[in-house]
């Protein structure tokens, strides 16, 4: 979806997120990113995309389990809301919608490609699968760079 689509169907975004961000109790404990001392247990994200994200979320618990949750590391939260622009780009990023978020983003970095993502590898064709049957989609997938992010497709 671009901004236009977004804007239409999920409102106009603001830096607080007020007024469309709710909060989702995740069916797993994840580790921050930019602080792997922190483990959060709840996240924010569009009202309209919640039920759909826990859901993948619950379901990717059932597919692989906790302990290869970890091993894998899926339960490394690189974000969800943040109003922003896209990185060097001069629109907003999905982001400030509040409907995509990134995993383990150390090790799927943006620019890269499917022959170094971790994301790309057979293991995680599950998960990636999981996230498009609830209505996301991966950039890693879609455009081969950026693995660690999962957008809405509707």
């Amino acid at each position: 979806m671009n901004n236009a689509q977004l804007t239409a169907k999920y409102g106009k975004p603001n830096k607080t997120g007020k007024g469309y961000l709710v909060y989702i109790d995740l069916p797993f404990p994840m580790i921050v990113a930019w602080n792997r001392k922190q483990t959060v247990k709840r996240i924010q994200c569009h009202c309209m995309i919640a039920d759909r994200l826990k859901k993948a979320l619950t379901d990717i618990l059932t597919h692989y389990g906790i302990e290869r949750i970890r091993e894998l590391q899926i339960n490394v939260y690189g974000g969800c809301f943040n109003y922003r622009l896209m990185r060097g780009g001069t629109e907003l990023s999905k982001h400030s919608w509040g409907t995509a978020i990134d995993l383990d983003p150390d090790r799927n970095l943006l620019h890269e490609t499917a022959k170094t993502a971790r994301f790309a590898r057979p293991e995680y064709k599950p998960m990636i699968d999981i996230f498009y049957e609830n209505g996301f989609i991966n950039l890693g997938r879609e455009k081969n760079y950026d693995f660690m992010h999962f957008e809405t497709s509707s």
